[in-house]
């Protein structure tokens, strides 16, 4: 494993790039493409591709548990990583933070799932990348809720073509207004059991389709993608180890490898930026503030301009942490950094089973399923909820482990446990949650982490609105199932807590004015303009769809107006 990449000979650069995740690689590949030379700062260890994912081809025979379990005494390290219920096994454990050295305060339940190392949860997420549309951008101001996107689909549509291309999603082209098609590879075909519930919900429901979901999943590799050692998906369903093949779009398999070749990136782990270092009398940022994450020396690293992409909450942190005299509560005028924190509430939908095609079987492990796009508050459609949800689609055949409970012994029972089970689905809700002022994160020092920085506080919770939401889908996804005649049919609600879905947004919002955002339309500070933000904090609302393609995007287009910007002087 690495441990440290050898340190940078110089402390000015023309950009820093705060976080190494999805949007981070992103910032950092197009400033060092457009010639600028990039420190790219990352606060974990260095992860290096294929060499470094350590458990990618074990089998479970190969882990001391067999990956089933693992001890008690590490687990204490992850009480929070653990919540996700799928995250902490012997086999992906060291991708995801140590929380007793990490901590923060809970008002409410919260559950902060990270990720520190170089690529970030680019190694671990769910991969699912779908476009906003206008019926998103449109929301808060034709509701009156929040504030406006400064943004609509147009300006943002270009972005999302030069993004899927490079990115590599499978999808099918759906002609759907409120989910916008892109450049697409083939998408991952169906099993039988999902020909089958597709075929039925899209002639039984007229107000909903079922998709394939669309996935950063390379299923025809382009020139490029060969070029830069990637390969088409194999089919293994192993992604939170690493993909050796390069086959998901992950920080390590595209764009740091696109980054490295320009000759114009540094890349320095075991750095965590502690804050802003902002001139009063120029006006504008010089640089930041890093502890290193071993030594604990603090260093100042300096740029002309900085992209903060450190996650929803890391980069709210940095930005909380900035205070100066211009700037005594953070780098913030508008009074609404640290507010407005959503994230998509979910586990919440019906499970099923499927008796038929048990002649039948598949080939492999497709790593995304189906998908059904919003249908609730579309046209003539009024609920007593706003805005709405959509599915994520799971569909297995139980193995060997279905015999756990079966009667018997001896030979018949042997044969029996060697044959598959029946077919199962899961329809899963990723719902929309408002962005509410008093859903909110704070500066605390209640608790210190292991440097001796502040923690951040939370303070959120979901109301009526996702209340009202969840009941519906559940009925939905209920009626669907038994529409589509399955058996066994349980509709679930776990009530999970926010953080849980993973997609923190907002605290930092993008907005037209500076009086109630923080954030310009071009993802850049209303105040010191020479400071972006592309991750999660920027997300005026939180549509339905998964972000991660839309902070890809969004990223692209900020570092192109910002090299635009510094070239003309303005930064």
């Amino acid at each position: 494993m690495h441990t440290r990449q050898q340190e940078p000979l110089a402390d000015h650069y023309d950009a820093i790039v705060v976080g190494s995740g999805i949007s981070g690689g992103w910032s950092a590949k197009e400033l060092s493409e457009k010639g600028l030379k990039v420190l790219l700062l990352e606060r974990g260890r260095m992860i290096e591709h294929v060499t470094d994912y350590h458990t990618a081809t074990k089998a479970p025979w190969e882990f001391p548990h067999r990956n089933a379990r693992m001890p008690i005494d590490l687990l204490k390290k992850y009480p929070v990583q653990n919540r996700t219920g799928f995250a902490i096994t012997e086999a992906t454990h060291h991708h995801f933070v140590n929380d007793l050295e990490n901590p923060y305060v809970e008002e409410k339940p919260f559950d902060w799932i990270r990720g520190y190392h170089v690529g970030g949860r680019s190694l671990m997420w769910g991969r699912y990348s779908f476009r906003f549309s206008d019926l998103d951008f449109e929301a808060n101001a034709r509701e009156g809720i929040a504030t406006d996107w400064p943004i609509r689909y147009k300006d943002i549509a270009p972005w999302y073509d030069y993004v899927e291309k490079f990115a590599g999603i499978a999808g099918n082209r759906d002609g759907l207004p409120h989910l916008p098609d892109g450049q697409f590879q083939p998408p991952l075909p169906d099993n039988c059991l999902e020909q089958h519930f597709r075929k039925s919900v899209n002639e039984q429901f007229a107000d909903r389709k079922v998709i394939s979901a669309r996935a950063a999943h390379i299923t025809a590799p382009t020139k490029e993608q060969t070029e830069l050692g990637r390969a088409k998906c194999q089919f293994r369903n192993m992604c939170m180890r690493g993909c050796p093949y390069g086959a998901y779009f992950s920080t390590q398999s595209a764009t740091l490898p696109a980054a490295r070749r320009t000759k114009n990136l540094t890349v320095r782990p075991h750095s965590i930026v502690n804050s802003i270092i902002y001139d009063e009398k120029l006006g504008k940022a010089t640089g930041v503030r890093v502890i290193d994450e071993q030594t604990n020396q603090w260093h100042e690293f300096r740029a002309k301009i900085i992209f903060l992409n450190a996650s929803a909450l890391g980069s709210t942190f940095i930005l909380l942490n900035s205070r100066s005299n211009r700037f005594p509560n953070g780098m913030d005028d508008s009074g609404q950094l640290g507010h407005n924190l959503m994230d998509h509430h979910f586990h919440v939908g019906a499970n099923a089973i499927y008796e038929r095609d048990l002649d039948k079987v598949y080939y492999g492990r497709h790593p995304a399923g189906l998908y059904i796009p919003r249908f609730r508050n579309l046209g003539q459609d009024q609920q007593p909820f706003k805005r709405g949800y959509g599915f994520e689609v799971y569909t297995g055949r139980q193995n060997w482990d279905h015999a756990y409970g079966l009667e018997g012994f001896g030979a018949d029972f042997k044969q029996k446990a060697t044959q598959f089970g029946n077919w199962t689905i899961t329809l899963d809700a990723f719902g929309e949650c408002l962005p509410y002022y008093d859903n909110r994160v704070s500066l605390t020092d209640e608790v210190k982490d292991k440097w001796g920085q502040p923690v951040l506080k939370m303070d959120v919770h979901y109301r009526e609105n996702e209340t009202l939401m969840r009941k519906d889908a559940q009925e939905q996804a209920v009626l669907m199932l038994e529409k589509a005649g399955f058996s066994t049919i349980e509709g679930f609600d776990s009530q999970a807590h926010p953080g849980l879905s993973i997609h923190e947004m907002g605290t930092a919002r993008m907005g037209n004015d500076p009086k109630t955002s923080v954030f310009n339309k071009f993802n850049q500070h209303h105040i010191v303009k020479n400071v972006f933000c592309t991750d999660g904090a920027c997300m005026t609302s939180s549509p339905c769809q998964n972000p991660s393609l839309t902070y890809m995007a969004l990223s692209a287009r900020a570092a192109d107006y910002a090299v635009r910007e510094l070239k003309k002087g303005n930064l």
